[in-house]
């Protein structure tokens, strides 16, 4: 029985907007054919379902792929240049479906919207191994004025020309569309237009990165100078890269979150002109992927790692900055009557940028291992974290005397005497301290 004119029909539960599952599809596109004036929804390339829910209830459909090749009110607007639009062309997705079930309800569509642009970027990078910066949708004004999009804090942008893309021409159809936009995070136009591409932090949304941008490349104590004397292991006939730009390629890959030659390849795809310069390129296009793999695998490891870790523990370092030890085993690394690799690292706590790594022999632990870690590490003024396997005197007296750094230790069982001695003080907060107190 519908409602009595004038009164909105409440919903039976939270609203919630999820993917929708591979047993739904049928239905989604059933329903969308059923209630949108575009029916189905065929889309190639990277592309999301979503579903809005309220308990069973489903309250609205949308569907997200990949942006329009050409929209000159966006394009300009982000400030593109052609080349870089299209480098950075996957970082914009295109709202291509969204269709409110019925019966009506006031306000529902910018709370959709709302809910479902605070996923967006997650999900993305989940199915896709990037994120997305900012969303895109074409809106008829012949049959509406946008005001969902406006409630939800999009942008119009201005009216296309009126074209539509078929096969490998534009094709005018006199019906030009509003354009309008939503950055999904803060900086996201800077990030777009920015020579370097926005980080690929992965799965983990939490586990933050540097930002490429904000390195010293050139000059003195820049990356390129650190890598001047890498020498080149390859052949020099047929030599379209030299050997520093590949390292720093990969390298500023790496601490952007690119964590396979693959995902580093794709990184250097989207960089710039400007950025390709700023690596030492003598081409416009930069390093394939088997050049990546290649130089790196013929490198000196070791040596590239001794010099770079105090380089990035500089550039990304702080005042006050948190170094984690940690040590693990590689899973699966083991071989024929030899135990698995156990590594032990340093970490940087906020950028999660490996500055230090050291194998553990088999005869011995971590604890020694330790010192000849951090030794070659600038660490004034550096608080390092370890677990309670390194709650040493000689670790401590290391750490403070000769590389006047801080330490917080964790005391577990493994030492009772000590722990029993802090819970005789009976301290009911943690105490400050420094090198004066």
């Amino acid at each position: 029985m519908p409602p009595p004119s004038g009164r909105s029909v409440p919903l039976p539960a939270p609203l919630a907007v999820r993917l929708v599952r591979a047993e739904e599809r049928a239905r989604w596109q059933q329903t969308l054919a059923q209630h949108h004036y575009l029916r189905g929804s065929r889309m190639v390339g990277e592309a999301l379902w979503y579903v809005a829910t309220a308990g069973d209830e489903w309250l609205a459909l949308l569907a997200w792929a990949a942006a329009a090749l050409k929209c000159r009110p966006r394009d300009v607007w982000i400030g593109w240049t052609p080349p870089l639009q299209w480098r950075r062309l996957r970082f914009v997705v295109n709202n291509v479906r969204f269709c409110l079930l019925p019966p009506a309800r006031p306000n529902l569509a910018s709370h959709v919207l709302a809910h479902n642009l605070r996923r967006l970027s997650a999900d993305w990078e989940r199915a896709y191994g990037h994120p997305v910066l900012l969303a895109e949708t074409f809106v008829d004004p012949t049959r509406f004025r946008g005001t969902c999009y406006r409630a939800a804090g999009w942008q119009c942008l201005g009216v296309t020309r009126g074209f539509a893309k078929q096969n490998t021409r534009y094709v005018a159809h006199g019906q030009p569309k509003s354009v309008w936009v939503r950055p999904l995070r803060r900086g996201a136009v800077a990030a777009l237009t920015a020579p370097f591409p926005p980080r690929c932090a992965g799965p983990r949304e939490d586990v933050p990165m540097l930002d490429v941008n904000r390195l010293p490349l050139a000059g003195a104590g820049g990356l390129l100078d650190l890598l001047q004397r890498v020498p080149d292991p390859r052949h020099r006939r047929g030599v379209r890269h030299p050997v520093r730009t590949v390292v720093a390629v990969a390298i500023c890959a790496a601490v952007a979150g690119a964590r396979s030659f693959t995902a580093i390849a794709q990184w250097a795809q989207g960089l710039s002109a400007e950025a390709l310069r700023r690596l030492g390129a003598t081409r416009r296009t930069p390093p394939s992927e088997p050049t990546i793999r290649r130089v790196l695998q013929a490198v000196d490891a070791d040596a590239l790692d001794a010099q770079l870790g105090p380089w990035l523990l500089q550039v990304a370092g702080r005042p006050g900055a948190a170094l984690s030890v940690d040590g693990k085993t590689l899973r699966g690394g083991h071989g024929r009557g030899q135990p698995a690799p156990h590594l032990l690292s340093a970490i940087l706590h906020q950028d999660a940028v490996v500055v230090a790594q050291a194998a553990v022999p088999a005869t011995t632990n971590e604890i020694p291992t330790l010192p000849a870690l951090l030794q070659p590490l600038p660490l004034v003024g550096t608080v390092v974290t370890a677990d309670a396997l390194h709650t040493q005197a000689e670790t401590a007296r290391f750490l403070v005397d000769d590389k006047h750094a801080d330490y917080v230790f964790t005391v577990k069982d493994n030492q009772p005497t000590l722990r029993d001695d802090i819970a005789a003080l009976g301290l009911t907060a943690f105490p400050p301290s420094g090198h004066d107190a």
